[in-house]
């Protein structure tokens, strides 16, 4: 058994690929552009404003569902809002929807003023009164996004820019991917 490498006392945490956790912190900045009534798009940058991460996707289905690719355009996360709740969101592997490719779920808090507040279900969680992570949004008056595993920041930033920097041994895709979610919540 491979015991994972610790980074800040959390274990590495890899859920794309392993290319996207890496042993140095990166800044990532998402970028959000709507293209008709309908196409969404994406752009993830890196800190020196490379092309890091794209999404896109489409309002016109009955749920929102958006593709995380690498910068070649590979699919790497499929996220997708559950019909009827409107709070909820799963995340699989590539482009599956299949029960066995998905990685974690996303739920939207009970409303807080100020604040959006995501809870973070790994697939394997067995107690789901037990969030994995969580990513909290602040709108006023810091402005701030930060994602904890417990007490432990792994990402933080600004919300008005939606400007993150992900602290080393976090798979940098999950944190675009949990920071666009966050962008459809508001």
């Amino acid at each position: 058994m491979v015991v994972p490498q610790m980074v800040y006392g959390v274990p590495m945490i890899s859920f794309a690929e392993d290319g996207f956790c890496l042993p140095y912190p990166l800044d990532l900045s998402v970028n959000r552009k709507q293209h008709g009534l309908s196409n969404i798009h994406y752009q993830v940058l890196d800190g020196k404003g490379n092309l890091y991460l794209l999404a896109d996707g489409s309002y016109t289905t009955l749920f929102r569902k958006r593709v995380l690719r690498n910068s070649a355009g590979f699919p790497i996360l499929t996220i997708r809002e559950k019909a009827i709740t409107g709070k909820s969101w799963m995340v699989h592997r590539g482009e599956s929807s299949e029960k066995s490719q998905l990685l974690f779920t996303v739920q939207r808090s009970r409303f807080q003023p100020m604040k959006t507040r995501l809870e973070v279900f790994l697939v394997g969680n067995i107690d789901k009164d037990i969030r994995n992570f969580t990513v909290v949004g602040s709108n006023y008056p810091s402005q701030y996004i930060r994602v904890y595993k417990g007490d432990t920041i792994l990402a933080e930033g600004k919300k008005e820019s939606f400007r993150v920097s992900a602290h080393s041994g976090v798979d940098h895709a999950f944190i675009a991917a949990l920071i666009i979610i966050l962008v459809e919540c508001e």
